[in-house]
């Protein structure tokens, strides 16, 4: 590990010496460089450039996201220090916010997202992150560390989505993509209107093989979007999505099937049926309807309300039964802000509600091949939860700023078992927990912002936690607290051409939620005493250079690297003292680095290292997952044809080592099963076109 990160800094700092003599030497106007300095950050109601944010949040924009092979955000979204997004088989996604998957066996857990200001995690607590394609995002925030107050219950963080593009270009773009293990994705958008009426249809089509046996899949998502200016102070935009997505679940690995054939399928064991036998996979559609109207009263009042109905239905034949869950769900979002500038003092008060309602029915079969048998379990849940919240920002002369926020929050889970004739409700509700946010930050010179700041996140556990997959109801979890302090520092250097980032977090959790594996491989969760949680997250992006008129006339290299000390304090199991122990699922350390070369006449090449240290798989840290060093590359030709038609060809390659490592790691599995393999070498080519309007 010390070479690599020695390997890695000396690169950049090469990289840095010819860039610091290149940048003195080219008289290019840096406002037209596209740095990371430029980004606008509107978590927390900031809408301020990232590099005057007293806050760690990660920025993943179109730049980011079309350096792969544009059919998954995990690359782009894996840059950004202290996160690491995991994908077990294709589609099946985890979000890992310093540790946050700790309670997630699968899925987004622990981790608030929003689209386009409308809550996409359900009432329930989860978020079906797979039913967004690659094409229907175009930027995302990350909020690492607790967000509660503004953004509800959580101690994991918040990621604010946006589908919209921030430039408005009516036309008409394509675009299809082929690749190893028979993967293909089609996509093609409609963008029509203007100033005062605009819509956006798009439309994806993604299938692949996979890599391993029995990880077929296929997605269908279908949206469209729609603003209109009634008046000069009222915009009102509309989503409507509708999502269609099956892929297969091919099951963990132990290490003595990972080494012999890392791409089987779960193979029988016993009584338990293979992957194939149980015919596991997911069988998942969504719609969701959202409406956001923006009102800005004067030059002082603005308000934001979104509301949204949403419907999901999944099937999910596995190797223990067959589920069947039918989750309506609707809520809305209410936000005021107020802004004045007095005595040299800029202040902003924002302050409003957020509510979710949902009326949940989960059914349990027998699986017979795939197919529903006997019925098992028949729950009606009835889950809902509230949040108040407020926040005071304040930018002083001298380069002070203080921001203070908190939330009241409140949430009730009710699961009344129809299998049981006259059985009461069990209801668990957690009440009037407050969570505040303090941050405090100074410009100590112009290109420097130094801050500090302290925040409390409460979590409680999650519809799927109350109700795992044992089917034994859990009203005793408790929900998780936990206090985070964060020192930041942030700046920009050489005539604004390198943007630096650092931070040191330090996160003591209470009543930490784990997962837990019964012999038969079925989740259950505990509350697991405290952890600490202990880091160092950092950042470097530089423009090389940029000049127009030669053969190589733009450049940017960029990395980041994460440090992590989790362990367990004050944990014991049975009789088993945990504490002290890593926390599982957590790497000590990871580096991220890339260089993006653009030539003249539109050819490019972006190049993606990826390092990961070794990680504990289970609470007694006497299974690890290896260490692994990933390389990929795309390099692409794109070209202007009378101002209207734009062209790209491209293609590249992932996992360029060809390394052996599993991405989406089965935590405290029984009988070792911790192993989910991703894919070897692989390779894609692709081509999009974009024709506008005007």
């Amino acid at each position: 590990m010390k070479r690599t990160i020695l390997l890695t800094s000396l690169l950049f700092s090469g990289f840095l010496s010819f860039a610091q003599t290149t940048a003195r030497n080219n008289s290019a106007d840096s406002s037209s460089v596209d740095t990371l300095r430029e980004v606008i950050i509107r978590a927390f109601e900031q809408n301020r450039k990232i590099s005057e944010v007293a806050a760690p949040i990660g920025w993943v924009g179109p730049a980011q996201l079309t350096r792969f092979n544009n059919m998954s955000l995990l690359s782009a979204v894996n840059t950004i220090p202290g996160v690491r997004m995991e994908e077990r088989s294709p589609a099946s996604y985890r979000l890992n916010f310093r540790g946050s998957t700790l309670r997630s066996p699968f899925g987004v857990r622990n981790v608030k997202v929003y689209l386009n200001g409308i809550p996409f995690t359900d009432p329930g607590g989860n978020t079906y992150l797979n039913q967004l394609s690659f094409y229907h995002v175009q930027s995302l925030e990350i909020v690492k560390g607790p967000a509660s107050s503004l953004y509800g219950a959580g101690t994991g963080g918040a990621v604010l989505i946006r589908s919209q593009p921030e430039t408005w270009q009516p036309g008409f773009s394509a675009g299809y993509i082929f690749g190893s293990y028979n993967m293909s994705n089609f996509n093609a958008q409609i963008r029509l209107g203007g100033d005062e009426t605009r819509n956006i249809i798009t439309y994806a089509h993604q299938n692949c093989d996979g890599y391993r046996d029995h990880t077929n899949m296929r997605r269908d998502l279908l949206s469209w979007e729609t603003q209109l200016k009634s008046t000069a102070k009222q915009t009102l935009n509309t989503y409507f999505s509708y999502g269609d997505l099956y892929y297969q679940t091919p099951g963990a690995l132990n290490k003595t099937e990972y080494a012999k054939n890392p791409r089987a399928a779960r193979p029988a064991v016993g009584t338990i049926p293979s992957a194939e036998q149980a015919q596991a996979a997911i069988f998942q559609k969504t719609f969701l309807v959202g409406i956001s109207n923006t009102w800005n009263f004067d030059e002082h009042w603005q308000n934001t309300t979104s509301v949204y109905g949403a419907y999901t239905q999944l099937k999910n034949p596995t190797f223990r039964n067959y589920e069947i869950r039918n989750e309506p769900h609707f809520g809305g979002r209410s936000l005021f802000t107020y802004k004045n500038n007095i005595n040299n003092t800029a202040w902003q008060v924002s302050f409003g509600a957020e509510a979710q309602k949902g009326f949940f029915k989960t059914e349990d079969y027998g699986n017979l091949h795939g197919q529903p048998d006997t019925i098992q379990v028949n729950d009606n849940i009835n889950t809902w939860l509230y949040s108040i919240f407020a926040q005071l920002d304040l930018r002083f002369a001298h380069g002070w700023g203080l921001t203070a926020g908190a939330s009241l929050n409140k949430s009730f889970i009710g699961i009344t078992q129809l299998t049981i004739p006259g059985s009461a409700p069990q209801n668990v509700s957690f009440n009037n927990e407050i969570a505040p946010r303090l941050a405090i930050s100074k410009k100590i010179i112009p290109e420097l912002l130094a801050y500090a700041s302290v925040s409390k996140g409460f979590s409680p556990p999650t519809v799927a936690e109350v109700l795992p997959s044992t089917s034994v109801i859990n009203t005793s979890l408790q929900a998780e607290h936990g206090i985070d302090y964060e020192l930041g520092l942030k700046s920009t250097l050489f005539n604004q051409r390198l943007y630096i980032e650092a931070n040191a977090f330090y996160f003591q959790l209470e009543n930490a939620i784990v997962v837990r594996k019964d012999t038969n491989n079925a989740d259950y969760y505990v509350n697991a005493g405290a952890t600490k949680q202990q880091g160092l997250e950092s950042q470097a992006s530089y423009q090389l250079f940029e000049a127009p008129g030669r053969i190589l006339n733009s450049g940017k290299i960029w990395v980041s690297y994460t440090l992590n000390n989790f362990t367990y304090q004050d944990f014991k199991k049975n009789t088993v003292d945990y504490t002290g122990k890593k926390l599982p699922g957590v790497a000590n350390n990871t580096v991220a680095a890339g260089l993006d070369l653009f030539f003249r006449f539109g050819l490019y090449m972006n190049i993606t290292y990826y390092y990961s240290d070794r990680m504990p798989l289970n609470d007694a840290n006497n299974e690890f997952g290896s260490s692994y060093n990933l390389l990929g590359t795309r390099i692409g030709y794109r070209m202007t044809i009378d101002k209207r038609f734009m062209l790209d060809i491209f293609a590249g390659g992932d996992n360029l080592f060809n390394t052996k490592y599993s991405l989406g790691n089965d935590i405290n599995a029984a009988a070792g099963r911790f192993y989910n393999a991703a894919p070897g070498v692989n390779y894609f080519a692709g081509l999009s076109l974009n024709y506008l309007l005007k």
